[in-house]
């Protein structure tokens, strides 16, 4: 079985046939698959998409049950949580929907954890780290496009000569370097490359 493109999150199973890890779709499993969008819901209440999976959490007033379910709380309602409570050792903790989420000072709201900026988030060296809101991802260095090489994905150096994105002087020439590019003025022109006179 060879899968051209690849199976990121999944196994090649037949020429250019994929079957994806659960919490992936796609030709080739590169995309995440929202459950939260699946019919039958998958949550009772809330439900917050993650990478792979999904978490569900309850209304206000509610508690969520291990099963997933959400049942009424008058402990819950009590202690206003945004986004429902869970009991833990007979106590009641509010709870937040996703780990790149906090409770903030009140514990009773939630904040978000930029990854980035802590150190928590894990992207390889080419990669730059974007936070979003109760989570980030990993996006390629600017200069760098994400392709399928040799067997896996890999952020390649962008050819700004070739596809044409460079801003050289009509009078200069375009060399590409990793990440980025530069511009010489052609013979019997001076200039930084931008312009040439």
């Amino acid at each position: 079985a060879i899968c051209e493109h690849g199976c990121k999150y999944g196994e090649c199973m037949g020429p250019n046939k994929c079957k994806c890890f659960p919490g992936f779709t796609g030709k080739t499993c590169n995309q995440d698959l929202n459950e939260c969008g699946l019919k039958p819901r998958p949550c009772e209440h809330r439900c917050v998409n993650t990478h792979g999976s999904y978490k569900c959490y309850c209304l206000n007033g509610y508690m969520l049950m291990p099963d997933g379910t959400c049942a009424s709380s008058r402990t819950c309602a009590m202690v206003n949580c945004q986004h429902g409570c869970e009991e833990v050792k007979g106590e009641v903790q509010c709870l937040c929907p996703s780990g790149g989420l906090q409770l903030g000072p009140n514990g009773r709201t939630c904040i978000d954890i930029d990854e980035c900026s802590t150190g928590k988030a894990v992207c390889s060296y080419n990669r730059r780290c974007v936070n979003t809101f109760g989570s980030y991802y990993c996006k390629c260095q600017l200069g760098y496009e994400l392709k399928y090489i040799s067997g896996r994905y890999d952020c390649v150096d962008v050819n700004e000569c070739v596809t044409n994105t460079h801003r050289c002087n009509l009078h200069a020439e375009c060399l590409n370097t990793k990440g980025s590019f530069k511009c010489k003025c052609k013979q019997g022109y001076r200039g930084n490359g931008f312009d040439c006179a």
